[in-house]
C-alpha cells in the first residue's frame, strides 16, 4: 500500500486538532474507516482495556497511521475500531438541579411561616425555658475586729433560695399542683410556711421570686440532692408521670453575717438586715465602707440548669473594707458580764459600763445590758437593738459635781481646804434643798463636800462663781459645755443623743440650784466617762473614739484620724481634782469606799439621781452611777457605770455601781499589765479644822 504524502504542517511532533464537523464530533479520515474494516476481517474482536495515562515522552504514542494523524495533543482511540466519545447535553441536569433547589427553598419558607406565624406562641414558650439570666454577685462584707485582730463580726457563705414561677406552671410541668408539691418539699427545709411558699411559686407574670434568705450551704445541698433525684426519676418515667417539681429552684450566693462572740459588744456592733444592710450600731454607721460593690454574672440556663458550654459573662464583686476597733475583747467581756449580772441582781431596767484609755480617748469597752444576740434577731426585743450607752439620755446626779468643783477651783473661788458650813436644809427659790441623808450641820472642807457628796455644799460653792446668781449660772454653763455636755460625743453612732443643757437664761428658779449637783441637765454614758477622762488627762478633753483603723480591699491599712482635743481646765486644777476624788474612795468619810482596789490609788465619785421615766416624763425611780480612774497619780483607765431604775436592794450608786466599777477596773488594770502604785496617797482633809482624816 502506497503511503499518502503528508499534508503541509503535519508531523509527529505537531498534531493540531482537527476541526469538528457540524455535529460537534471530530472529522474522520477516509482511510481510517477502511483500515478498521480490514482489521475486523482478519483478527478477532477484543474488549478494549482501560485507558491509562501515558507518561510524557518526546516520542509518539503509537506508530500507526491513525495515531500519527491524530497527533500527540489528543487521546488515542480506545482499542481497535471503537467509536469516539460524545459530550452529554447539560440542560436536563441543570433543570433537575433547579427543581431541587426550588423544592428546598419552598420547604424552608413553609417552615419559617409555621414557626413565626402558626406555632409562634408554642416556640416562644420553649424559648422561654432556655434563656440567659443575670444573677447578682454579692460583695463580701468587711470584717469588724477588736484591737488585737480577733473577729467580732465576720462573713460566711450562705445562699438565697429563689425560684422561677414560670417553670411551675401547668403548661411546663403538665400537672396542676406543681407549686403545692414543691412547697411541701421545701417548707421543712427552709423553715417557711407551706402556703406562703406555694403562693410565691404560683405568682403569674414574673420569672423571679425569693423564697428564703441566707440559707446555710447544708440546706442548699439538701435541696440540690432532691432536685437531682427528681430529675433522674422524671427522665426514667413516661413523660408527665413523675415531673421534676424542683426544676425551677435556684440559689444565689449571698454571704451571711455572723457574730462569733454572740452578744458580746452587740450594742456597739449592731446587726445586718436580711437585705444585707447595716441595721444598727457600727454596721449601720460604717455600712458604706463595709458593704463593698456587688458584681453580676450572666449565663445560659436550660430547664433550670446552667449550660456550661454557652459562655459566662462575669463582673467581679469588690469586697468591703475591714474595720479595726479600739475595743479590747477581754475588757469588753469583763464589762459586759459585770453589768449584766448587776442589772439582773437589782431587777433594773438597764445599765451600761464604759472603759476608756485616758491618754488617747479610745474606748476599750462599751457594754450595755440587757443585750441581744445579733445572730438570732427573732428572739431579741426590738427596743434592745440600739446602743443605749450613747442613745439613752438621763440626769447624772452626783457624778456631775466634779464639773462644778472644777469650775470653782479653776476660777479661784475656793481651794480643797476651804471651809464650807452645810446645814440640814437650804432654802433657795421655791423649795428647801437637802442631802441624801438627814444630818446635823456639817463643817466640811470643799474636799469634804465632794467626798460626802453634799448637794447643799455644792450649791453654796457654785454660788461663788459670780457676783449674782445669774453670773454664776453663766460661768457654770460655760464649763459644762467645755466638758462636752449638750454636744456630740464625736463617735457618730446612729441615734446618738447630745444630752440636754438649756441656756442659762432659760434655767428655772429651781434648775439654777439643781444643775450644780446633777439634776436638771442630762447626758449619755460616754459623755459621763469623758468628763473623768478629761480630769485624768490633765484637764485636756480628747474626743472619744471607737474606730482604730481601716484595711481596704487592696490590703492597705489606714489609721483613723486623730481625735480632736480641747483644753477644759489647767493641769493644776486637774491634779487637785484627782486628789479630791481619791478622798471619795480612800477616806472613811467618803461615799465610794466600795471601789477600793488593794495596791492601787483609785479616784472615783458616786452618783444617785432621781430618774425621769421616759414613758411618763415624770420622776420615777433612780439612776445609780459610779465614775473614776486609776491609778490616781498616773491615770491610765477610766471606768463609768450606770444602772437605771434598780428595784431590788439598794439604789445608791455606791452599793449598785461601786462593785461593778471595782470588778471592771481591777480586771482592766491586770489585763493591760498596769503596775500598782507604790506611794501612799496624800489625803486631803474632809472635815474643816481637822487636818488629815483617817
Amino acid at each position: 500500500m502506497t503511503e499518502r504524502p503528508r499534508e503541509p504542517g503535519r508531523g509527529a511532533r505537531q498534531t493540531p486538532r482537527r476541526a469538528p464537523d457540524q455535529r460537534g464530533t471530530p472529522r474522520r479520515a477516509p482511510d481510517q474507516g477502511r483500515s478498521a474494516e480490514r482489521g475486523q476481517e482478519d483478527t478477532p474482536r477484543r474488549v478494549p482495556r482501560p485507558i491509562r495515562p501515558a507518561a510524557p515522552s518526546s516520542r509518539t504514542t503509537s506508530g500507526t497511521p491513525a495515531a500519527r494523524r491524530g497527533g500527540g495533543g489528543g487521546r488515542p482511540p480506545q482499542g481497535g475500531g471503537s467509536a469516539p466519545l460524545r459530550l452529554v447535553n447539560p440542560r436536563p441536569r441543570l433543570r433537575l438541579i433547579a427543581v431541587g433547589l426550588t423544592l428546598v427553598i419552598l420547604a424552608f419558607t413553609v417552615r419559617l411561616l409555621q414557626v413565626q406565624a402558626i406555632d409562634a406562641s408554642a416556640f416562644a414558650d420553649k424559648a422561654a425555658v432556655n434563656r440567659y439570666i443575670t444573677v447578682p454577685l454579692a460583695a463580701e462584707r468587711g470584717a469588724i475586729t477588736a484591737r488585737d485582730g480577733s473577729a467580732l463580726a465576720s462573713t460566711v457563705d450562705a445562699y438565697d433560695i429563689t425560684a422561677d414561677p414560670y417553670l411551675f406552671s401547668p403548661k411546663q410541668t403538665k400537672i396542676k399542683d406543681a407549686p403545692e408539691r414543691a412547697a411541701k418539699i421545701l417548707a421543712p427545709l427552709l423553715d417557711k410556711d407551706r402556703a406562703e411558699l406555694a403562693e410565691k411559686l404560683s405568682r403569674p407574670g414574673t420569672r423571679y421570686v425569693l423564697l428564703a434568705r441566707q440559707q446555710t450551704p447544708q440546706t442548699w445541698r439538701k435541696i440540690k440532692k432532691l432536685k437531682a433525684r427528681l430529675a433522674a426519676e422524671a427522665s426514667g418515667a413516661p413523660k408527665g408521670e413523675k415531673p421534676n417539681v424542683l426544676a425551677g429552684i435556684y440559689q444565689e450566693k449571698h454571704a451571711k453575717r455572723v457574730y462569733p462572740n454572740k452578744d458580746l459588744a452587740a450594742g456597739v456592733l449592731g446587726f445586718v438586715s436580711s437585705e444585707g444592710k447595716g441595721g444598727a450600731g457600727l454596721e449601720a454607721m460604717l455600712n458604706d465602707k463595709l458593704v463593698g460593690e456587688n458584681g453580676k454574672i450572666t449565663y445560659a440556663q436550660s430547664g433550670g440548669r446552667q449550660v456550661p458550654t454557652a459562655g459566662v459573662r462575669e463582673q467581679a464583686a469588690r469586697p468591703g473594707s475591714d474595720i479595726e476597733l479600739t475595743l479590747d475583747r477581754d475588757i469588753q467581756w469583763s464589762a459586759q458580764r459585770a453589768i449584766s449580772d448587776q442589772v439582773a441582781k437589782s431587777h433594773a431596767d438597764s445599765g451600761y459600763v464604759i472603759v476608756q484609755d485616758t491618754r488617747t480617748g479610745q474606748l476599750l469597752g462599751m457594754a450595755s445590758a440587757p443585750g441581744f444576740d445579733p445572730n438570732d434577731l427573732r428572739s431579741a426585743k426590738v427596743d434592745s437593738f440600739g446602743n443605749p450607752a450613747v442613745q439613752d439620755v438621763y440626769e447624772p446626779g452626783s457624778t456631775s459635781k466634779v464639773m462644778s468643783m472644777a469650775a470653782v477651783l479653776e476660777e479661784g473661788k475656793a481651794t480643797p481646804t476651804t471651809a464650807v458650813t452645810v446645814p440640814n436644809r437650804l432654802k433657795r427659790a421655791d423649795r428647801a434643798f437637802a442631802d441624801d441623808v438627814d444630818h446635823p450641820t456639817w463643817h466640811l472642807t470643799l474636799n469634804g463636800v465632794l467626798a460626802k457628796s453634799s448637794n447643799i455644799g455644792t450649791i453654796l460653792a457654785t454660788e461663788q462663781l459670780g457676783k449674782s446668781q445669774r453670773q454664776a449660772n453663766q460661768v457654770l454653763h460655760r464649763y459644762l459645755r467645755k466638758f462636752g455636755i449638750g454636744r456630740p460625743t464625736g463617735l457618730g453612732f446612729p441615734g446618738e443623743t447630745d444630752g440636754l443643757l438649756a441656756n442659762p437664761g432659760k434655767w428655772s428658779a429651781s434648775q439654777q440650784y439643781t444643775i450644780p449637783f446633777g439634776q436638771g441637765l442630762s447626758l449619755n454614758a460616754v459623755q459621763a466617762a469623758s468628763i473623768y477622762s478629761t480630769i485624768a488627762n490633765g484637764g485636756e478633753r480628747i474626743e472619744p473614739t471607737v474606730v482604730r483603723g481601716t484595711t481596704g480591699p487592696d490590703g492597705r491599712y489606714e489609721p483613723a484620724e486623730e481625735p480632736q482635743k480641747r483644753r477644759v481646765v489647767s493641769e493644776k486644777t486637774a491634779r487637785t481634782l484627782a486628789r479630791m476624788l481619791e478622798s471619795v474612795v480612800a477616806d472613811m468619810e467618803g461615799t465610794g469606799t466600795t471601789a477600793k482596789i488593794p495596791g492601787y490609788r483609785v479616784a472615783g465619785k458616786t452618783g444617785t439621781a432621781n430618774r425621769v421615766d421616759p414613758k411618763t416624763g415624770r420622776y420615777h425611780g433612780y439612776t445609780a452611777s459610779f465614775a473614776g480612774f486609776a491609778p490616781a497619780d498616773k491615770p491610765r483607765i477610766t471606768v463609768y457605770c450606770a444602772v437605771q431604775n434598780p428595784k431590788k436592794g439598794s439604789y445608791f450608786g455606791s452599793d449598785v455601781c461601786g462593785p461593778v466599777y471595782k470588778k471592771v477596773m481591777k480586771f482592766s488594770l491586770k489585763s493591760l499589765q498596769i503596775p500598782p502604785t507604790g506611794a501612799e496617797p496624800a489625803r486631803l482633809p474632809v472635815l474643816a479644822g481637822k487636818g488629815r482624816n483617817g
